[in-house]
């Protein structure tokens, strides 16, 4: 059947942990409610957990055992247990229920076997377990036990299901498949070595049940607490209701940390009952090393339940495990609210019962979930890592190291790597289970997870980029600004790990801000300035930004060619003269735009130096330009001119001409020749001119002259008719009275020329 086991979730984790992100009332941290004076409220009371125990039926060949489905009084929680800590379930181990808000029937769900009893170890009355797993609230259960194919001793003595009632209200898990499962293949194989005792503790008295025949269920209800919880403020000490950090008259100081503590709730406030927990804790010299588990075998859990679920393991661990208290340091929901786990005070160094062989000198931090196939969240890998640097940072252990660690008894780990009792053997300072023991804990996703987890916990800070700079503009990689400018950025570390930003211009410090701010300020002076981000880690570590290059600027641009005008070819109305533009700006920095205002809105990039417009006839004409940088500053400038016709009928005639009439022709009428050497000539005072004339097949040619020289020989023939065509164009750098005179060349074939006038502007 080994070939067939599911890994479901490992109840002895040994890990790193990881800071809150969600935080429950009666959350306790650096300064915790419970340590300022103020006693925990009613709310915080501890609640009176049930515990039910009834024995499975073997079969006469021992290879099987079941319990019938039955009614059961209600529960939440429930695992198999049996007599001898050091005997294994080969085989499978599963278990069906009924809810109490539906009265439905679950498919079989697995129980992980693959955990060893003797984690707890100088115990008398430790029995062997399954993982206990949560199915919310429940009140029928069917068990099914089937021993392995080849397995020689059959199923072990003692076989029992215990299921825990944890008190308070839970919600109904969230649907799952009727046949859920996660098919894995771990190898969880306890050794015949046994970890030796440290410290003995008390033997506590664990309510055994005698041999159990007969599957007929008892209960077992814990006596009330004693003592009664107290409205008096703690004491000093560590406490079993407050994760105290100050001093205890019987122990050294905890040793400060290098990096907060994460947010965490206290066992008052998950309102543990510190009944069932009555002897003192072990502590270990120091944490050199942090495991990391899965728990509780589902992720369909409610995080409003995790307290509950907390609850449930601590009374099974104790009751069913026959542990002195919950095997965990701490515990992890999929939401990130951490939960203290063994007692004895979050800041010492208490030996738990995680991870067999291993327990002492490391800590434990379980994640509530299954974490084979699907990863666990975002905000539960955070509080692990932030839990993690914190206990490792109490001893000055760098999260992303690695450290050697003394086996306490023999056995092999995942990797089949085998461990002899006594001998030290290298491990990451943040591991998983299964680093330690054979099984699949924490699950194959959250293991892949470990190395986002170590650096998050180590540092540096990772994926630090500038996101913005306001106060200037961008132009491909380069910023532009006047001076004032507010830097922002982030990184892909969350911001619980960051001790602080600081924002550098030229590769120096001009302001500083904490882990969760953003953006800061600066002023510039006028120049290119090299502009980066410096995040220090909470460990101490630092990191940079890529380099933003920011141009301070405060000189305007300049236009080194003003706006200036010149008529251009194209049609004539009454209406619109065809003009162009002509400008050129320049600036020190960067050019970024030049914006016509008036009398139209166009906006030109800054390779852009002329523009094709029209302008109305005998209408002075302003032509308002601005030119802008990149950095904002602003030049401007105008030129302003009139468009004038001059009708054919206003130049002075010579040789023969005829006046012809059309609503085609400017002013209606214009002057026709077919005669060589017939000439109009028109003077005028301006500085630029276009020549006007009718267009078809048969025109013919003409001389231009200006101020009495040939300027040009310009051929009307058109393929097709146009009338109103400026199409000989001239211009001069200042307004001066011209002269423009046109001949008529007397072309063979097609002498004729017909002409609407002059345009010219001043």
């Amino acid at each position: 059947m080994r070939a067939q086991r599911r890994m479901w979730t490992t109840a002895a984790v040994t890990t790193a942990a990881v800071a809150g992100v969600l935080v429950f009332q009666g959350v306790t941290g650096t300064s915790g409610p419970d340590r300022d004076g103020r006693a925990a409220d009613a709310k915080s009371a501890p609640v009176k957990p049930d515990v039910h125990r009834t024995a499975l039926k073997t079969s006469p060949d021992g290879d099987s055992a079941s319990l019938a489905r039955r009614d059961t009084e209600p529960f939440s929680l429930l695992g198999v247990t049996w007599t001898d800590p050091a005997a294994r379930v080969t085989g499978s181990v599963e278990a069906r229920t009924r809810s109490a808000a539906t009265g439905d029937w679950t498919g079989w769900l697995p129980l992980d076997t693959e955990i060893d009893g003797r984690t707890e170890t100088g115990r008398s009355g430790v029995r062997g377990t399954t993982e206990p797993r949560w199915v919310g609230p429940s009140d029928g259960v069917e068990v099914r036990v089937l021993a392995g194919n080849g397995a020689r001793a059959g199923l072990p003595e003692g076989l029992r299901l215990d299921t825990v009632d944890p008190g308070g209200d839970t919600t109904p898990l969230a649907a799952e498949p009727a046949a859920f499962s996660v098919e894995e293949t771990p190898s969880e194989e306890p050794t015949p070595g046994e970890e030796p005792p440290v410290t003995p503790p008390s033997e506590e008295p664990v309510e055994e049940p005698t041999d159990e025949p007969s599957p007929t269920p008892t209960t077992e209800t814990p006596a009330p607490p004693s003592p009664t919880p107290s409205t008096e403020p703690p004491t000093p000490s560590p406490s079993p209701t407050t994760p105290t950090t100050s001093p205890s008259p019987t122990l050294p100081p905890a040793p400060p940390s290098t990096v907060p503590q994460p947010p965490i709730v206290s066992r008052a406030a998950w309102k543990a009952d510190e009944s069932l927990s009555t002897e003192a804790p072990d502590y270990l010299d120091q944490v050199k090393a942090v495991f990391v588990h899965h728990t509780a075998q589902t992720n369909a859990y409610s995080c409003a339940d995790s307290a509950a679920i907390v609850r449930g393991l601590h009374t099974y661990h104790v009751k069913s495990n026959g542990w002195k208290d919950l095997g965990y340091n701490f515990i992890v929901d999929k939401c990130g609210t951490v939960f203290e786990g063994r007692k004895g005070g979050v800041d010492r160094p208490v030996m738990g019962a995680h991870t067999y062989g291993f327990n002492r000198d490391t800590t434990g931090i379980a994640v509530i979930g299954m974490y084979t196939d699907t990863k666990a969240a975002t905000a539960a890998t955070t509080s692990v890592a932030r839990v993690a640097a914190w206990k490792l940072g109490q001893y000055k252990a760098d999260p992303g190291g690695s450290v050697q660690l003394t086996a306490r008894a023999n056995g092999n780990n995942m990797d089949h790597k085998q461990f002899v009792a006594g001998s030290q053997y290298a491990f990451p300072r943040i591991s998983g289970h299964r680093d330690g023991f054979a099984t699949e804990c924490p699950g194959l996703s959250l293991y892949g997870q470990l190395p986002a987890i170590r650096s998050l916990a180590a540092g540096p800070v990772t994926g630090l980029t500038i996101a913005s700079v306001t106060g200037a503009n961008a132009s491909g990689s380069t910023y532009y600004t006047r001076s004032k400018i507010t830097v922002g950025w982030k990184a892909t570390t969350p911001s619980a790990f960051v001790k602080g930003y600081e924002l550098l211009v030229d590769g120096k410090p001009v302001a500083t801000v904490k882990g969760n701010v953003t953006s800061a300020p600066a002023t510039l002076v006028a120049g290119k300035h090299s502009v980066q981000v410096r995040a220090t880690h909470q460990s101490g570590k630092t990191s940079l930004s890529p380099v933003a290059t920011v141009v301070a600027d405060t000189a305007p641009p300049v236009f080194s060619t003003k706006p200036a005008l010149t008529l251009r070819t194209g049609t004539v109305n009454s209406t619109a003269v065809p003009l162009t533009l002509k400008w050129k700006a320049t600036d020190a920095a960067s050019l970024k735009e030049v914006r016509l205002t008036a009398p139209v809105a166009k906006t030109y990039g800054p390779t852009t130096v002329s523009a094709s417009h029209t302008a109305k006839p005998a209408t002075a004409t302003a032509w308002k330009m601005t030119a802008y940088d990149r950095a904002g500053n602003t030049a401007a400038a105008s030129v302003t001119g009139t468009p004038v016709i001059l009708q054919e009928s206003a130049a002075t005639k010579s040789g023969k001409w005829t006046t012809k009439s059309s609503g085609s022709y400017l002013g209606g009428r214009s002057y026709s020749s077919s005669t060589k050497g017939a000439s109009l000539t028109w003077t005028f005072t301006g500085r630029s001119a276009s020549w006007v004339v009718s267009r078809a097949a048969t025109s013919g040619q003409a001389y231009v002259y200006v101020d009495g020289k040939k300027a040009a020989t310009v051929d009307l023939k058109s393929s097709t008719t146009k009338y109103r065509q400026a199409i000989w164009t001239k211009s001069w750098s200042s307004s001066a009275k011209h002269t423009v005179k046109i001949v008529v060349v007397g072309t063979t074939g097609r002498p004729a020329l017909t002409t609407d006038g002059l345009v010219y502007l001043k």
